[in-house]
């Protein structure tokens, strides 16, 4: 069945298996770590309302019960379980797009914090070309080489150019029906179609409009730590404040401060806590 509209789809990608974050992932899946008041999965997917009328997916394999559970009640169109094998970075759009949706395709990532302004970039993606990649500026990364005619010439360390503009993949893409339909079946990284792109003279346009704009890899202690912060002060909160996952019990005369506590944190009477990240087995400092 092919379901032709002008909805636009949206996949979130969900299905790592986070393990920079472990223990605090061995019972959760990253997309679905609180932060301050929601969910990474919950709060790209109002990122992606923030375009109208849209087809929400995402895909899943750790845990992945729990992110089927959560699409439901958040009301996506499909949580796609990839089993026994994750699928990587190409085999989800190819799913997607062999189902039978139209209207191109929006990827997001579930393990970043960011706030791009994603209706420029479809608009700037719709008017240039069938691949759009959203790029920023951190320079720890910057794979990327975008040539002169601000396509993508080369990827650090994988193929292509050396030379050119240095940049980094925000995760968020966008593909016309008539570039999914270009991805083969069994395609595990999308990496590799670029660069079968750029050799038939089809390079994705890199998008490098919103270099500065917020965008945190919440993959580690300190990203997390990062990425609470700006939520925080995105909700006109003190970036500094407390912030305690609901139902975890804090006892008599104990201060927090520049802190994250999530459920099974052990927590003594009067102590103080600071520059922390706690949890059920781990105390991390950051």
């Amino acid at each position: 069945m092919t379901r032709a509209d002008d909805k636009l789809n949206v996949l979130i990608l969900a299905a790592g298996l986070g393990t920079r974050l472990r223990p605090l992932t061995s019972e959760i899946p990253k997309p679905l770590v609180r932060v301050y008041d929601k969910s990474i999965l919950e709060i790209q997917m109002e990122r992606a309302k923030s375009l109208g009328d849209v087809r929400l997916h995402a895909n899943a394999h750790y845990l992945a019960d729990q992110i089927v559970s959560e699409g439901e009640r958040l009301g996506f169109e499909k949580v796609w379980v990839e089993t026994p094998e994750i699928l990587g970075t190409a085999g989800p759009l190819r799913r997607i797009y062999a189902a039978g949706y139209r209207g191109g395709l929006l990827i997001m990532n579930g393990d970043a914090y960011c706030n791009f302004d994603l209706g420029a970039f479809v608009r700037n993606a719709r008017n240039r070309c069938d691949v759009a990649l959203l790029a920023v500026n951190f320079p720890k990364v910057n794979t990327f080489r975008v040539g002169a005619d601000g396509r993508l010439a080369g990827v650090v360390g994988r193929f292509g150019a050396t030379e050119g503009v240095s940049a980094t993949f925000s995760g968020i893409s966008w593909y016309s029906d008539e570039a999914l339909a270009r991805i083969r079946d069994g395609e595990f990284d999308i990496r590799e179609f670029w660069k079968q792109e750029i050799a038939a003279g089809r390079a994705p346009f890199v998008d490098m409009s919103q270099l500065h704009a917020t965008w945190i890899d919440m993959g580690s202690p300190e990203g997390l730590m990062a990425a609470v912060e700006a939520r925080l002060a995105e909700c006109g909160r003190d970036k500094n404040e407390a912030v305690v996952e609901p139902g975890v019990v804090i006892p008599d005369g104990v201060k927090i401060a520049h802190s994250v506590i999530f459920k099974g944190a052990e927590i003594q009477p009067g102590e103080t806590i600071e520059n922390e990240i706690r949890g059920r087995g781990f105390v991390w400092k950051v």
